[in-house]
């Protein structure tokens, strides 16, 4: 069973940075693709960002295209987020996900992700 546990969430004012990671219990970047979600209070949970197991590929939501870098160290069996240019909108609780699907075009949904963690929580001040 594969286990994550995200960490990094706080307060920040917009405009601020955060770090989120995601520490994995196995090998488990190397075989899976691992993604980002949040979900707001009152809202579904959405795709924010998803890094391929091979080649390191990348793939962002537009709401955060630009300001938000997903990436990982298989070494240390860690994904990151480096969230830049927060914004009072980008509140939430934030889950990783892995993933072992081979279909691309799938990544961006919920129902995709048989393994999830707990999640962090980010708040964004005005």
């Amino acid at each position: 069973q594969v286990q994550l546990v995200e960490s990094g969430g706080g307060l920040v004012q917009s405009g601020g940075s955060l770090r989120l990671s995601c520490a994995a219990s196995e090998p488990t970047l190397r075989r899976y693709t691992m993604a980002w979600f949040r979900q707001a209070v009152g809202k579904e949970r959405e795709f924010v960002a998803a890094i391929r197991r091979n080649g390191g590929y990348t793939y962002y939501s537009d709401s955060v295209k630009g300001r938000f870098a997903v990436s990982k160290d298989s070494a240390k069996n860690t994904l990151y987020l480096q969230m830049d240019g927060l914004r009072p909108e980008d509140t939430s609780i934030y889950y990783c996900a892995a993933t072992n699907t081979g279909i691309m075009s799938s990544i961006r949904f919920t129902r995709s992700y048989p393994h999830w963690g707990q999640g962090t929580q980010v708040t964004v001040s005005v």
